[in-house]
């Protein structure tokens, strides 16, 4: 294979939501417009919060498909039924590449992925997106899911990591990697620099993300109770997304007695979301590098947010606007945002700064880049060239 030719690539994932989501989506297309044929596997529809809108506009740019097959959040047997139907959808599509997302998506393209193509071994890729990560390394389900991360860690070429982050929790609660790693930021597409105005009835603060309490909802619905307690009586919120804890943030809205202080919404587009409010609220208990700070900042939108995950490298250690993920210092910045217009707006992280790290097209390359130097160690007797010019590796691609 050529330095030029195409790859076959095809990504697997569990849950179709949210930021890891968001990364395929814009890493598949990018890829598809560079003349690669790829191609994604993720679970069936019908789970709450999955993005559908987003799967139809990633599928209609996909040459090798969008395939859906069942994939329970949970380990179980049921994943042996799962790993088969996969392993299944890999041999037709014959890549050169597996790149698993997220927890199941590693287990399953680093499990399986070795088999996809029997004519040319692929080369397999894992990118944890957080993920099993986010488990206590004491607890039973952190145990179990860190030693299988162990055993799986040499059943790929290479880890991507989206965080610096992400990589010093890997190496504290898994150990020091035993494969190449590479750590790739997130990136965002050129129309995603265009300001998004208010509109002239938003509220004072939007949370908007899944609706899980990993991602402090409650405590975004307790901030806007403390405020509203201590002299902003007239403060209002936002919450536009979907989880599974969204019945029990409605209860607490409702027992805060803030019906009509907050809305819920359903999900939306995050550029349609920014305009629902003046101030975006960012809450928190664990991230790896997440997409929503990244757009809000290029929105133009002024940001708190917490010092979890790869949120620092993005905005600065030493950035005002982080807060630790309790009550009490988000409610201060939020405060000191009502109290003292255009502090925060001093705050965000320059557009030029945003635009020459976090770039789409800078994300997907250096990813291409990685995906070429995994074959290079899981082929390597196909890719090592010969007095003649590149030898064939005998597996499909397009020019």
């Amino acid at each position: 294979m050529s330095d030029t030719a195409g790859l076959r690539i095809v990504h697997v994932l569990r849950a179709p939501m949210g930021g890891v989501l968001r990364h395929v989506r814009d890493l598949a297309l990018a890829q598809a417009e560079s003349g690669h044929q790829v191609g994604l596997i993720c679970d069936v529809p019908g789970t709450d919060g999955y993005n559908e809108a987003m799967l139809e506009q990633i599928a209609g740019g996909l040459p090798l498909g969008l395939h859906r097959v069942a994939m329970a959040r949970a380990v179980g047997f049921a994943d042996i039924a799962s790993a088969r139907a996969t392993l299944s959808v890999l041999e037709r599509l014959k890549p050169d590449i597996v790149h698993g997302h997220g927890a199941k998506g590693g287990v399953y393209a680093r499990a399986i992925g070795g088999l996809a193509n029997r004519q040319a071994r692929p080369a397999r890729l894992y990118s944890p997106h957080g993920g099993s990560l986010h488990f206590d390394p004491q607890s039973r389900t952190g145990k179990l899911y860190f030693t299988v991360e162990r055993m799986l860690e040499r059943a790929c070429e290479t880890i991507l990591f989206v965080a610096d982050y992400e990589r010093s929790v890997y190496e504290t609660k898994i150990g020091a990697p035993r494969r190449t790693t590479q750590v790739v930021h997130n990136g965002l597409t050129p129309a995603e620099f265009e300001p998004v105005a208010a509109a002239a009835n938003a509220a004072a603060f939007l949370f908007i993300g899944e609706i899980r309490m990993l991602k402090g909802p409650d405590l975004f619905v307790d901030a806007v109770a403390a405020l509203r307690a201590g002299g902003h009586e007239d403060v209002d919120a936002v919450m536009v997304g979907a989880g599974p804890d969204r019945p029990a943030i409605a209860e607490r809205i409702e027992a805060h007695g803030l019906s009509g202080a907050i809305t819920m919404r359903d999900p939306i587009p995050a550029r349609d979301a920014f305009a629902l409010a003046r101030t975006v609220v960012m809450p928190s208990r664990a991230e790896a590098m997440p997409y929503i700070v990244l757009e809000a900042l290029a929105a133009g939108k002024p940001l708190i947010a917490t010092t979890v995950g790869g949120i620092p490298e993005i905005m600065g250690r030493d950035n005002e606007a982080l807060v630790e993920p309790a009550l009490a210092p988000l409610t201060d910045a939020m405060r000191r945002s009502l109290d003292n217009p255009g502090w925060l707006d001093k705050q965000m992280v320059p557009l030029t700064t945003l635009k020459s790290r976090f770039s789409a097209a800078v994300m997907a390359e250096s990813i291409v880049n990685a995906y070429r130097e995994a074959l290079t160690r899981a082929r390597p007797t196909a890719m090592a060239p010969s007095p003649a010019g590149p030898k064939a590796n005998g597996a499909s691609s397009v020019s």
